[in-house]
């Protein structure tokens, strides 16, 4: 799958340089330029979440090779349309958008299948081989497009991209992929989305990774989306030129995935995600500075290396954070929010470019990405390697007097506690953390209540929307949710499982 990836991400690396250089030929104005990173990175903003959910309901070996093929389509009829002379601005702009719309389809899906290929304890180096894939193929698709763009043009270069999907499908469609079944219909495509959204929301370690990407990529963007004219104008050079930057992001990209596990060795993600933007937007200041082409180089070399670091670092923390029942939705929020960042980054760095110039707009976007380091550092995201979110399956189905339909709703869940009186602060503290799961896992209402009379006796009530999607958080909780349980049961007077009754609407 890896070897499958990198050879189809060549093709694709060619494809954006071919894109971005032919935007550069067909028009002057640097907002076309800008946006065809823009055309790129809004399908994946606008349709990331729906695929992800698509993603969990459905087979994902399948819904790949679907997505797969689309792209392959759509590359082939840019290729053709460009090599007959066919291909004007706009005409470039709609078919790199449905281009994206594919990948939008794609990424979450192919994110999220990591952890089925390899054990839990090896996600780390996973996603970080996958990251380095990425940037080999920066290394090598730039350098090879260059050349070819330079001997035959773009389209020669769309066709390429369009053969490079092949091996993708072979491989998909040899995998045996090992699905775990479950005895609970499929989610609905709506409540899928809501399900996942609201699980974002109610996972502070997940909510961590999402502040960060945003806060670090609508400034990173200005680098990629200007990197074009700054081939062309700083640098006055030709597609080779682009090429080459683009190749020593994808060279420096690899030594710092190379280098990771050192880092990581030494410094915890909080720390890999504030020197990586330092270090990134320290680098991009000097691009916009430079006019001299071995410099640009060893900078860009630098940007690829802090790009590893961070893509990495937060891609594990999101893989860590995700259990996989929601995983693809989780992953898709995170892609939507990163490349919804680079898409509006590109449009306003674009802007600011067209009316200041390109050095004017490399240096606000540096100094936006440090003032955005000092607002988001308080969102921490140390501790996501001590999660275990294997499904501890450790509540009991509830007995009911008769059959309960899956539609029937709301369902109110009630748990009776009696703690030991000089347990109470530590007793709410733990319940305040239990509320974030329950919410996270399908509760839209939950309270603790103390009883008036009895002040050793509380109830914890959460309000789900029907019975079907509270036989889902029986599916749902995880070992580190049982752990918290434990917790609180040490608490109780007689330290045994609390008193749980249900109700149901009529």
């Amino acid at each position: 799958m890896w070897l499958a990836t990198v050879v189809s991400n060549i093709g694709s690396w060619m494809h954006e340089v071919g894109a971005g250089w032919l935007m550069a030929e067909l028009s002057t104005s640097p907002i076309m330029v800008a946006l065809v990173q823009t055309a790129t990175s809004m399908p994946v903003f606008l349709l990331a979440i729906p695929a992800g959910a698509l993603a969990d309901i459905f087979d994902r070996r399948l819904y790949l090779i679907t997505a797969v093929f689309w792209m392959m389509f759509i590359a082939f009829v840019l290729g053709i349309l460009t090599l007959a002379g066919i291909t004007n601005e706009w005409i470039l702009v709609v078919l790199t958008f449905a281009l994206g719309i594919g990948t939008a389809m794609m990424m979450p899906a192919m994110a999220s299948i990591t952890p089925e290929l390899v054990p839990r304890h090896e996600l780390h180096k996973a996603v970080a081989l996958n990251a380095m894939g990425i940037n080999i193929s920066r290394a090598i698709g730039p350098a090879c497009a260059g050349v070819i763009i330079a001997a035959a043009g773009s389209g020669a270069v769309f066709l390429i991209n369009a053969v490079s999907f092949l091996l993708v499908v072979v491989v998909l469609w040899k995998w045996q992929r090992q699905v775990q079944k479950s005895n609970l219909p499929a989610e609905r495509f709506i409540s899928a989305i809501r399900t996942g959204v609201r699980f974002v929301m109610h996972a502070a370690t997940l909510k961590a990774a999402l502040v960060h990407s945003f806060s670090f990529f609508i400034f990173a963007s200005a680098l990629w989306a200007m990197l074009p004219l700054v081939a062309r104008d700083l640098l006055q050079g030709g597609p080779r030129t682009y090429g080459i930057l683009l190749a020593a992001i994808g060279v420096g990209a690899v030594a710092g995935a190379l280098i990771l596990p050192a880092i990581r060795s030494r410094f915890n993600g909080d720390q890999m995600i504030a020197g990586a933007t330092i270090i990134y937007a320290l680098a991009m200041l000097v691009t916009g500075h430079l006019n001299h082409f071995l410099p640009n180089i060893i900078f860009m070399a630098i940007c690829g290396v802090s790009w590893i670091i961070m893509i990495s670092t937060l891609s594990t923390t999101a893989q860590l954070s995700l259990p996989n029942w929601v995983r693809s939705r989780g992953l898709a929020i995170m892609t939507a929010i990163l490349m919804g960042s680079l898409a509006f980054g590109s449009i306003i760095w674009g802007s600011v470019a067209k009316y200041t110039g390109i050095t004017v707009a490399l240096t606000a976007a540096a100094i936006g990405a440090l003032i955005a380091l000092v607002f988001s550092y308080r969102w921490r995201i140390g501790g996501v390697e001590k999660f275990d979110l294997t499904p501890s399956m450790h509540w009991n189905i509830p007995v009911t007097h008769e059959q309960i339909t899956h539609d029937r709703g709301p369902v109110m869940v009630v748990v009776h506690y009696r703690i030991i009186p000089d347990n109470r602060d530590e007793f709410l503290a733990l319940m305040h953390e239990l509320s974030r799961i329950r919410r996270r896992d399908g509760a839209y209402a939950w309270d603790v209540l103390e009883d008036v009379k009895d002040p050793v006796h509380f109830i914890e009530y959460y309000m789900v929307e029907s019975w079907l999607e509270h036989l889902r958080q029986h599916e749902r909780v995880t070992n580190t949710d049982k752990m918290l349980q434990e917790k609180i049961k040490q608490l109780l007077v007689d330290k045994k499982q609390p008193e749980v009754t249900h109700f149901v609407g009529t």
